[in-house]
């Protein structure tokens, strides 16, 4: 059965500890897909920086040369907010017998129960949990298929995109934190500045 794994998130903007992340998710879980998709008016953070043309346009960009990436724009095209289990019941049907995977980081984790229908999207997909850098670890299942949760024991690169925001807008360097296709983007079109 052909798997895909679903990677949410503001990527504001979207940087090497997501790809590596995603990276490892991939290779531990026999992925042969991972789509990228980023928020679009996220219900439980602050609004992005970046407008959703230029999120989508970086996560395009660094996705590129990765054959098993890919970025979706289905949360973009929505004016409203967009929560998690509505996009994958989306791609559920629009792939039906694809197993689905929701890649999340072990900082996200523990908001779950706060999501809408959190019960209704275990029955959809499998939850990946990522390790964070500094988490010391995974804890938990390591159950395959729907309603699972299992972790990723690799993490991920000490990265946030906050500190790199943080970077641009002191006029450092942001090389070897994004793909250079994302920084050459933010440079020429003067994001987070």
């Amino acid at each position: 059965m052909r798997r895909m794994g679903i990677m949410g998130g503001t990527f504001d903007p979207i940087h090497l500890g997501h790809l590596r992340a995603a990276e490892n998710a991939r290779e531990e879980l026999g992925l042969q897909q991972v789509v990228f998709v980023p928020a679009g008016v996220p219900p439980h953070r602050q609004a992005p920086v970046a407008s959703a043309f230029a999120r989508f346009a970086m996560a395009t960009l660094a996705t590129a040369g990765h054959p098993g990436f890919w970025a979706s724009d289905s949360e973009l095209r929505q004016q409203s907010p967009c929560y998690t289990v509505d996009t994958v019941a989306a791609f559920k049907e629009l792939w039906p017998g694809v197993d689905m995977v929701l890649i999340v980081g072990s900082d996200t984790f523990p908001e779950l129960p706060s999501w809408r229908e959190h019960d209704r999207l275990l029955t959809l997909c499998t939850l990946a949990v990522v390790e964070r850098p500094d988490s010391g670890g995974g804890q938990g299942a390591s159950r395959l298929g729907p309603g699972g949760v299992t972790h990723v024991r690799r993490a991920g690169l000490p990265i946030s995109a906050t500190a790199i925001r943080e970077r641009v807008s002191a006029g450092k360097s942001v090389r070897y934190l994004v793909p250079d296709g994302v920084a050459e983007y933010i440079a020429k079109r003067g994001l987070y500045r």
